[in-house]
């Protein structure tokens, strides 16, 4: 019913659809109606007009009969495309709007299966099931029908074996419910791990495992394949039980028909027509237990496509608009817990900002800097205390108009397959030529985009495939700077850089820096000496905090980092 919501939109299409399906039966039973009067009327001589007009009657029933066909097909694809459209558009978006936990926990090739396989076997449900489901189902009643209009006695028998038909198909439909499952499940599992692995291509070689990831890609592979051939056993087995429970009342008819005055009010054609409507029968009834199975998968990866649709998304419980913050910001007294963590990430984090300020924050890897630059663009919210902005709790803000504060440099920088201007201006869609030339001249863009084949309208690959590490990280930058927001976040911004760029990025973030409170995480602490206010972090603890003289005159952590790195 939920999956039906969706095909409301395209119903008119739908509708015609089955009318055109119902239409394509009527035509089937209707030329089979004719049977008896062939035999009777025509082949026996009674009536020389039936034969005249034979020859015309059959061209014209095909003729309708194939306008009904494709017109039933076409409609029923529009239709189905558009829902399968519709669903993957509404994946995409909602998993877009959920909230970053989500996607810690959730591999991309799982999501990835849903929205390209689970849709496709919905595709099936909803075009190729419900065509064989409308069109034989209506078959087969009109043959039930013309069944017992000719007999109804020879009729009736063959109507003992609905019960076990139905009996079959009740069960083996739980069982192409539970398989396909279990089918979509482990192609979630192959997308994810061939995903890794191609992703992690070079890793991989580097460390001659290419064999243990054989291995492994071989056993979910194994596993895919044996819930597919449960699958098609459970096909293959329903269908022939069924066609032998049918062929059982067929053969129980013809031998009715041998006994003494059984058939004495019935005609040759009457008989003959009744037992090939029977043997017609068992067709339609193979093409419905195969249906099953692929309505069955459709309603499996319904389940799965809509229990993910049904996650919360992120929460957006602000309601102050903000329109370009000031720069003042501050943490008090914030804790904060990872979800399914048992040890704080963050323990009673508290500092401030004020506008144009430049905070550094320093410490080992895994001390929690990057978690605290997450909580300021309310990736996650924080477990205790609170996160302010201009001296508002940033829960209060929307959401959106919060973001928009943010100019954001991660040490793992993520470019997109387009062109290298389209991804600087990733940030602002509506900069002109001139401001994304600009931002790519301070960042040190424009020196190797002059190289590029299109220059800056070049498109560099998957996640800048074309471009070095310091290109890329380059490229990161350039779109902070076209930005222009009131903060700025800088986790590991020069990590990927040789010494003369650095030299030039620096003095392109300096300037990036000047009216603006930036937010620096650094393990380099020559890109920090700078700063106004320097925090040392360790475990998720504040254990230093000050300049860099001050940090360095008081001999303690900091002063050790720097010795460590500078002799």
């Amino acid at each position: 019913m939920r999956l039906m919501s969706y095909a409301k939109l395209y119903k008119k299409a739908g509708i015609f659809a089955i009318i055109c399906m119902l239409g394509y039966a009527a035509i089937d039973v209707y030329f089979l109606s004719k049977l008896p009067d062939l035999i009777d009327e025509g082949l026996n001589g009674n009536n020389p007009e039936f034969m005249k007009w034979a020859p015309l009657f059959v061209i014209v029933c095909f003729i309708f009969r194939g306008i009904f066909h494709f017109l039933s097909n076409y409609c029923l694809a529009w239709v189905g495309n558009n829902v399968v459209s519709d669903l993957r558009q509404n994946i995409f978006q909602h998993v877009m709007a959920m909230p970053v936990a989500y996607h810690d926990k959730t591999s991309t090739g799982t999501l990835i299966s849903k929205l390209t396989f689970d849709t496709e076997q919905v595709l099936q449900a909803t075009s190729k099931s419900l065509l064989t489901l409308v069109q034989q189902g209506a078959f087969v009643i009109g043959l039930l029908a013309l069944m017992f209009w000719k007999s109804w006695q020879l009729a009736s028998i063959f109507l003992i074996i609905t019960p076990i038909i139905a009996v079959i198909v009740t069960v083996v439909s739980r069982r192409f419910r539970k398989v396909s499952k279990n089918i979509q499940d482990a192609m979630g599992e192959v997308t994810r791990a061939a995903e890794q692995t191609f992703n992690g291509h070079k890793v991989v070689l580097t460390f001659d495992g290419q064999e243990r990831e054989n291995q492994r890609f071989e056993k979910i592979n194994k596993n895919n394949r044996q819930q597919r051939m449960k699958m098609v056993a459970t096909k293959s087995a329903s269908v022939p039980i069924i066609q032998i429970i049918a062929s059982f009342a067929l053969a129980f008819v013809l031998y009715i028909a041998s006994l003494d005055g059984v058939v004495e009010g019935l005609t040759a054609g009457v008989f003959m027509g009744v037992v090939t409507y029977m043997t017609m029968l068992l067709r339609p009834l193979k093409l419905l237990t195969n249906v099953n199975s692929e309505f069955q998968k459709g309603m499996a990866a319904c389940y799965s496509i809509f229990s993910l649709l049904d996650e919360d998304k992120e929460k957006d419980t602000g309601n102050t608009p903000l329109a370009r913050a000031k720069g003042k910001l501050a943490f008090e007294h914030v804790d904060f817990l990872y979800p399914g963590d048992e040890k704080l990430a963050l323990t009673d984090l508290n500092f401030s900002a004020q506008p144009g300020e430049t905070v550094a924050l320093v410490g080992r890897s895994g001390s929690g800097k990057s978690t605290a630059s997450a909580l300021l663009l309310r990736f996650y919210q924080a477990s205790k205390g609170k996160v302010m902005i201009d001296d508002h709790d940033i829960t209060d803000y929307k959401l959106q108009d919060l973001r928009k504060q943010f100019a954001y440099v991660s040490q793992q920088v993520v470019l997109f397959n387009d062109s290298l201007a389209n991804n600087i201006a990733y940030g602002k869609p509506d900069a002109s030529r001139e401001q994304i030339i600009e931002a790519a001249t301070k960042a040190h863009v424009i020196e190797f985009a002059e190289q590029l084949s299109e220059g800056l309208d070049t498109n560099i690959g998957d996640n800048g495939a074309l471009l070095s590490g310091g290109q890329r990280q380059r490229v990161a930058i350039a779109r902070a700077l076209l930005c222009d927001a009131p903060f700025l976040i800088l986790d590991e911004a020069t990590s990927a850089l040789d010494t003369e760029s650095e030299r030039h990025i620096q003095e392109a973030l300096n300037t990036l820096q000047q009216n603006r409170t930036s937010i620096v995480i650094a393990h380099r602490l020559s890109t920090i000496e700078n700063a106004d206010k320097i925090i040392v972090m360790e475990q998720g603890k504040i254990i230093e905090s000050g300049d860099h003289h001050s940090l360095l005159a008081q001999d303690g952590a900091y002063a050790q980092l720097h010795k460590f790195q500078f002799g």
